[in-house]
């Protein structure tokens, strides 16, 4: 496996699948990096050689926040919300979507499994 950014990449992946695989870099961005270092996005992360992984993983270094450094960055926003007491800040306090969207019946994803109520009978 190839190593770049900290993370392992697949050796059967093509290389543009395969670095969308490191938290930050997704399809357009890993288009970019692979045509800046004139690699050709089709290759498999084995056949990569060594100059080309070394070309990568110096744009990557020197333009990208990527994994630690990125989820930090994250987690440091988030924080920033929350200690504010922004709207933002006490949604995601209170694990409830960010935007306007309606809670009462939908948000599953946010808020999480139903959790039953305690003594509520259905009527007949």
């Amino acid at each position: 496996m190839a190593r770049i950014a900290g993370v392992d990449l697949p050796k059967n992946e093509r290389i543009e699948i395969a670095l969308t695989r490191i938290f930050g870099i997704g399809r357009p961005l890993s288009q970019k990096i692979l045509d800046e270092a004139q690699v050709n996005p089709n290759i498999r992360v084995k056949e990569l050689k060594d100059d080309d992984a070394v070309k990568i993983r110096a744009i990557i270094e020197r333009d990208l926040r990527v994994e630690g450094d990125l989820r930090r960055d994250i987690s440091m926003n988030i924080k920033r919300l929350t200690d504010i007491g922004c709207y933002r800040g006490t949604r995601h306090r209170l694990g409830l979507p960010l935007r306007g969207q309606r809670t009462k019946t939908n948000a599953r994803t946010r808020k999480g499994p139903r959790k039953a109520v305690v003594g509520k009978k259905k009527e007949a």
